[in-house]
């Protein structure tokens, strides 16, 4: 029973790809249930169970997420940026206006590389006193 490295990572990405494949359907399921119920349908209580355990599922998931998640929203940050404060038609805009989107452009992208950089800083301090 002496598997080799290879074979152990093998496994390893089948396992978590096997638990984020039914962690999806899962989802998938929990997000119509949801659709249902802003509609004014009830569910089973075996339905609002399932809901419960998937959101369970969901928050669990956050901090393994972070680490997948966090250097691409670094990455992804100006493409957000970009696209989001477009949204609005220029017309709408005055140019007043467009100086206090760069400003706020500007702070959010502060704002979110600080909270990055503690949230990097946190993780390496746990990591360093789980191993020490």
């Amino acid at each position: 029973g002496n598997k080799s490295l290879h074979q152990k990572m093998v496994d390893e990405l089948k396992h978590y790809y096997n638990g984020f494949h039914l962690l999806w359907i899962d989802t998938k399921v929990a997000a119509r249930m949801v659709w249902r119920l802003l509609h004014g349908q009830v569910l089973t209580r075996r339905e609002r169970r399932r809901l419960l355990r998937t959101c369970a599922d969901l928050f669990r998931l956050v901090p393994f997420l972070v680490f997948v998640i966090v250097p691409f929203m670094e990455f992804l940050l100006p493409v957000f940026l970009k696209l989001f404060p477009e949204m609005l038609p220029s017309t709408f805009e005055t140019e007043s206006k467009k100086e206090e989107k760069q400003k706020k452009k500007l702070n959010a992208k502060l704002e979110l590389a600080k909270f990055l950089r503690e949230t990097i800083a946190e993780m390496a301090k746990r990591n360093k006193a789980d191993s020490g």
